[in-house]
């Protein structure tokens, strides 16, 4: 049974800090933050679950059957992430790459302890409550300090995984796979890492956040495991009957000159070769949420519209459905995982190729973190923009990509690439 109450929270985003200071004491945490984000969809300026009352962590065998059944069980508040190795529980794929993380291929918990803050409204949610609790709790929030972090990390030395001549050839391979005809558009990442170093989890996270201010930024604790999100896209999110997927494809790098900034963000909704890249992906989205959609009720509500982040402007469609009451939560996220605008079209084929060509079992990267509710609503971010960190093996990890459709040049893939990755990196070596 759970405890609920209501609290006014004069400032919140103070507030955020000390909440964020105070959940470390946990194993299990999951942080969801909108960094304040106003958009249509959003329900909660930021979200905190602390403190697994029970969970669930596994491989990809099975893994949606066994994630349907801990959610129709547990019929409550779930938090965690989706790897996007889970494609080989739904198509006869394969991940065989190098994986230096070692993360679970999914995971949730059901929180003891929940915050869900909405401008200046907060509202507290317990479960199996004990007197006093929630008030012992809300003083100690207030009473958190600044961790003390100390000087116990050496700086962070970055090296990638593909080098730039190996990445000009792999990207001429996918090429040469879309004149072929095999696919029309293909996802390929790169993975950037350090070896036998630390970074305080925290404080990294608040720097990446502080840079990017992104509407979906997450950071999760998982006892050693940590992702460290300063994602702009959200997969897919259910709000009663309403299926939302908002992908992103389409990036251009921001100006501090005002005149030079707006001719890049009228460049990017001009680009040709980014439209057609959104477009094919909106077409993958839809075809995605038929599978489940009421007949006649998928639509494209936004297409190729710029929204503009503290370090780039992307392009951003939107794509809707409406869905029984009777289909199963679980399965409205099987029927369109991995998202298109990490994988390519046709989708399959593009994921075969780039397992292939990539060097790096992506895990958590490109899947998703969310959450689900006790109604079967659920709100799931597309992993990217992210530091993946796992304390014990001292292995940091982050990835970028992009999408390689038969009008890119394999030196502005790479160009982009390093845009994607400038954020990471300045936290990481700095």
């Amino acid at each position: 049974m759970r405890t609920e109450r209501i609290y006014n929270i004069p400032n919140p985003k103070a507030f955020k800090n000390l909440l964020l200071i105070w959940a470390q004491q946990f194993d299990d945490v999951v942080w969801l933050d909108s960094n304040n984000y106003k958009q249509k969809f959003s329900n909660y300026d930021a979200v905190l679950a602390v403190d697994a009352f029970t969970s669930i962590q596994t491989d990809t065998e099975t893994g949606f059957e066994k994630l349907k059944e801990y959610q129709t069980n547990t019929n409550d508040w779930i938090f965690g992430y989706l790897s996007y190795d889970l494609k080989n529980d739904i198509e006869a794929l394969t991940s065989k790459n190098y994986d230096g993380l070692r993360f679970p291929d999914l995971y949730f918990f059901q929180p003891k302890k929940l915050f869900l803050l909405k401008d200046n409204t907060l509202k507290i949610n317990y479960l199996n409550c004990v007197e006093d609790e929630i008030n012992e709790d809300l003083q100690a929030i207030n009473q958190s300090e600044a961790i003390q972090q100390g000087n116990l990390c050496s700086a962070n030395k970055i090296k990638l995984r593909i080098h730039k001549d190996d990445y000009f050839s792999k990207v001429n391979k996918i090429l040469d796979h879309i004149h072929r005809g095999d696919i029309y558009e293909a996802n390929f990442c790169q993975e950037f890492y350090a070896e036998n170093t630390c970074i305080h989890p925290l404080e990294t996270y608040k720097n990446l956040n502080a840079i990017s201010n992104p509407p979906f930024a997450s950071f999760v604790k998982f006892y050693d495991k940590y992702v460290l999100c300063a994602s702009p896209e959200r997969y897919i999110k259910k709000e009663d009957n309403s299926i939302i997927s908002q992908p992103i494809k389409g990036t251009a790098k921001r100006s501090s000159n005002p005149e030079e900034d707006l001719k890049l963000k009228t460049a990017l909704q001009n680009d040709e070769k980014e439209r057609s890249e959104n477009i094919m992906i909106v077409d993958l989205v839809r075809n995605d949420l038929s599978k489940t959609a009421l007949k006649g009720s998928v639509n494209v509500e936004e297409l190729c519209k710029i929204y503009t982040f503290d370090q780039v402007h992307q392009m951003i469609s939107t794509v809707t459905s409406k869905v029984s009451a009777q289909t199963h939560p679980v399965d409205i996220i099987k029927s369109t995982f991995p998202m298109g605008s990490m994988t390519g079209a046709p989708k399959i084929s593009a994921m075969k190729i780039i397992e292939d060509l990539e060097e790096t079992k992506r895990g958590v990267y490109s899947g998703g973190i969310g959450y689900f509710t006790p109604s079967g609503n659920f709100d799931f971010n597309v992993v990217i923009r992210s530091i993946l960190y796992n304390a014990t093996k001292q292995y940091i990890s982050y990835s970028v990509g992009g999408a390689i459709t038969a009008k890119s040049d394999p030196q502005k893939e790479y160009e982009e690439c390093l845009v994607k990755a400038k954020a990471m990196r300045e936290v990481l070596e700095n």
